[in-house]
C-alpha cells in the first residue's frame, strides 16, 4: 500500500499561524496535522505501507526542515518517503500528477487538512473507493451520487438541488493507482479545467466512464483544520479520542507551581503552569510559560509565555509573549503584546 499526501496549499484561512509554519505541520493535540493523518491511515489500513510520497510547494516555505521531518515520519512506518513539489496552484489533479512516479498500485490519496476515525474495510468488488460522511448541509460540499446497487456513478460539486447527503472528505482508496494516473493524464493532455484548475474529479470521472466500480466508505469521525474555529473542534475531539484510548498525553516534565491541569490535555516537554489552570481541551507545546492564568479548549504551541491571561477557543503560536487578559485570539508565532 502507498499513502499519496497533496500538502502544497498556503493555508490561507488559518493565517496567521500559516504565514510561518505550513499548514498540514500545524500541531494539534501536540502532534502536526500531516503526521497525525499519515499514522491513523497507517493504522487503520493495517497492512505494510511500502512508501509515502509528500507532495509539497516551493522549497521557500516547504524547506529542508519540512522534508526532514517528513522523511522521518515515513520512515518511522517502515516505509520509504517520497518528496515531490507543485510549483504553481493548479489544482488536485495537477498536484496528484506532480507524484506521477508513486501513482501504482493500491495507493490512499489524502488530503492534509483533515484527520479520520474509519473503518478501513474494502469492498472487494470496488475498484476504488472514496470515503464520505453524512452532512446536514450538503449543499455546501462535494457530494456522491449513488445508484440502486450503492455504487458511485456521479460526483457533484455543492449541489442547488439534493443529490445525497454523503460529502468527500478527501480520502480515496485506487485498488490499481495506474488507473487514475492514466485518466488524469488525459485531463492534463486535453486541458480540462473547472473552476480555473486540473481537478481528481474528472480522473475520476474517467474511470467511472471506463466501467470502474467505485464504493463509498464510511468514517466516524471527520475532523477538519480548515480554520480557527475546526482546528481547535479537532483538537478537542482527538484529545477525547486518546483519553478514551488511555493514550498518556501529559509529559512526566511538567512543573506545576500552585497550578491544575484539567483533563484531557496535551501538555508538552518543559512546560511550566504557575499559579493557573489548564484544561480541560488545551494543548500547550513544549517549554512554554504559564503564570496566572486560565486556558480551556486552546492550542498553543511551544516557547511561548503566557501571563495574566483567560484564554478560550483560541490559538496562540509559537515564541509568543502575552501579559493581558483577552478570551478569544488567533495571535500567530513571535508576537508581542502587553496590555
Amino acid at each position: 500500500m502507498k499513502i499519496i499526501v497533496p500538502m502544497a496549499g498556503r493555508g490561507s484561512r488559518l493565517r496567521p499561524h500559516t504565514l510561518t509554519v505550513p499548514k498540514p505541520l500545524i500541531p494539534v493535540a501536540g502532534q502536526p496535522i500531516v503526521h497525525r493523518l499519515v499514522k491513523d491511515i497507517a493504522e487503520i489500513v493495517g497492512g505494510q505501507i511500502e512508501e509515502v510520497a509528500f507532495i509539497l510547494g516551493d522549497e521557500a516555505f516547504f524547506g529542508d526542515d519540512v522534508v526532514a521531518s517528513l522523511k522521518k515520519l515515513a520512515e518511522d512506518l517502515g516505509a520509504k518517503a517520497s518528496i515531490y513539489r507543485q510549483d504553481q496552484p493548479l489544482g488536485t489533479g495537477h498536484a496528484i500528477m506532480c507524484a506521477k512516479e508513486s501513482l501504482s498500485g493500491p495507493t490512499v490519496i489524502a488530503y492534509a487538512d483533515t484527520l479520520i476515525q474509519a473503518d478501513f474495510k474494502l469492498d472487494p468488488t470496488a475498484d476504488a473507493v472514496i470515503w464520505v460522511k453524512q452532512v446536514e448541509r450538503p449543499e455546501a460540499f462535494g457530494v456522491v451520487q449513488l445508484n440502486d446497487k450503492q455504487e458511485i456513478v456521479e460526483l457533484v460539486e455543492k449541489p442547488k438541488e439534493f443529490v445525497s447527503d454523503k460529502a468527500v472528505i478527501g480520502i480515496y482508496y485506487f485498488k490499481e493507482g495506474n488507473d487514475l494516473k492514466t485518466e488524469l493524464q488525459a485531463v492534463l493532455d486535453n486541458n480540462i479545467i473547472h473552476g480555473g484548475e486540473y481537478q481528481i474529479n474528472d480522473g475520476i470521472k474517467g474511470m467511472m466512464a471506463k466501467g470502474k466500480i467505485f464504493k463509498t466508505g464510511s468514517v466516524d469521525q471527520w475532523m477538519d483544520c480548515g480554520n480557527k474555529k475546526v482546528t481547535i473542534e479537532t483538537n478537542q475531539q482527538v484529545l477525547k479520542n486518546e483519553q478514551r484510548k488511555g493514550i498518556n498525553t501529559i509529559s512526566s516534565t511538567v512543573k506545576l507551581i500552585n497550578g491544575q491541569i484539567i483533563e484531557p490535555c496535551f501538555i508538552g516537554e518543559g512546560v511550566t503552569i504557575s499559579n493557573g489552570i489548564v484544561g480541560p481541551y488545551a494543548s500547550i507545546g513544549a517549554n512554554t510559560v504559564i503564570e496566572n492564568s486560565l486556558i480551556t479548549n486552546s492550542i498553543v504551541q511551544h516557547n511561548t509565555t503566557l501571563k495574566n491571561v483567560i484564554l478560550k477557543d483560541s490559538m496562540i503560536g509559537s515564541e509568543v509573549e502575552y501579559n493581558g487578559l483577552a478570551q478569544d485570539l488567533s495571535i500567530g508565532d513571535y508576537t508581542q503584546v502587553n496590555d
